[in-house]
C-alpha cells in the first residue's frame, strides 16, 4: 500500500500564523501568492522578511506565484517582452531570497488555439517559439538558482499544446502545472478532457498541481469537495505520475485550506 500524499497549501504570508501548526507538523509544500503583484515585486523587502522569520524552523518545499497580469508570455512585440522578462527577474530575486524552488508562471494557450493553431503550417512552432524567446533569460537564470518555473494550465483545452513548449525548451527549469479547477472548466465548457487526462498528459513532467473546487461553469477556487471534481481520480492521475509534484490547496478562502484537506483525508486519498 502506498505512502498518502502530504497536501500543502497557497497562503498569503499574512495567513501563515493561523495555519503554523498544521503546516510545519507535515512541512506541507507552501506556495505564497503575493509576488505576482507588480507593486509587491517591486518593493518585497517586507513581504519577504516577514516570510522569512514566520517560516523559521520549516523544512517544507516553497514556491511563489509569479507574475502574470496584463500580458502572456507569448508576445511578440520586443518591447513588451522586454517587461515580461523584468518582471521574471524580478520574482526570480524573490526565489533567491526565500530559497523558493518553484515559480507558476501562466499559459497563453486557449479554445482559440485549439482550433486555430495548424491554420499555417509553422504556426504552432511560432507560437512556441514566442514562448521560448520570452522565457529565455528566465529560464537560464533559474537553471542557477535551482528553481524550477510550471507552466499552469488557465484557458488551456489541448493539454498537449504547453507539454510541447516543455519539450521544446529542453530545461530542467521548466515544468508542467496542472490547475484543476481551470481543467474542469474547460473540460465542462469548452470540450477539453476531463481533469485527471491533464495530469496523466503531463506525466513525468509534471511538477505543480493547484487543487480547487468547481462546479465546471466558472473559475471558483471553492474548498475541495464542494464542486464536482472526482478527485478520487485526480489522486489516482497523480499517483501515476512518474515525478513528485508540490500539491497546492488554491482557494479563495484561506481559513478552509485546513478543512479541503481533511475533505481528502475523508476519502482516504491524502494526508
Amino acid at each position: 500500500m502506498r505512502e498518502l500524499p502530504i497536501v500543502g497549501a497557497q497562503l498569503s504570508v499574512l495567513d501563515i500564523d493561523k495555519n503554523r501548526d498544521w503546516l510545519f507538523e507535515k512541512n506541507r509544500d507552501l506556495e505564497l501568492p503575493e509576488f505576482c503583484m507588480a507593486d509587491i515585486l517591486n518593493a518585497p523587502d517586507v513581504f519577504v522578511e516577514m516570510a522569512r522569520q514566520k517560516l523559521d524552523g520549516w523544512s517544507g518545499r516553497l514556491g511563489i506565484h509569479g507574475p502574470f497580469s496584463g500580458f502572456e508570455i507569448d508576445t511578440r512585440d520586443v518591447e513588451i517582452r522586454r517587461v515580461v522578462q523584468a518582471r521574471l527577474d524580478q520574482a526570480l530575486d524573490v526565489c533567491a531570497s526565500l530559497s523558493a524552488v518553484q515559480m507558476v508562471i501562466h499559459s497563453p494557450f486557449d479554445l482559440w488555439d485549439k482550433h486555430n493553431l495548424s491554420n499555417g503550417p509553422n504556426d504552432f512552432e511560432k507560437r512556441i517559439s514566442g514562448v521560448l524567446e520570452t522565457l529565455g533569460p528566465a529560464l537560464r537564470r533559474a537553471e542557477q538558482l535551482g528553481v524550477t518555473l510550471v507552466l499552469e494550465n488557465i484557458k488551456d483545452v489541448d493539454p498537449a499544446h504547453r507539454r510541447a513548449v516543455v519539450e521544446a525548451a529542453g530545461s530542467s527549469a521548466l515544468r508542467l502545472s496542472v490547475d484543476t479547477g481551470h481543467a474542469n472548466w474547460a473540460h465542462h465548457m469548452a470540450g477539453a478532457p476531463p481533469v485527471d487526462r491533464f495530469i496523466s498528459e503531463a506525466n513525468d513532467l509534471l511538477a505543480h498541481v493547484h487543487l480547487q473546487d468547481t462546479d465546471g461553469y466558472a473559475d471558483r477556487h471553492w474548498p475541495l469537495g464542494h464542486g464536482n471534481i472526482a478527485w478520487q481520480a485526480v489522486m489516482d492521475a497523480i499517483a501515476g505520475c512518474k515525478s513528485a509534484p508540490h500539491l497546492i490547496v488554491e482557494i479563495n478562502d484561506f481559513d478552509r485550506v485546513q478543512e479541503s484537506v481533511a475533505h481528502l483525508e475523508a476519502l482516504g486519498i491524502a494526508q
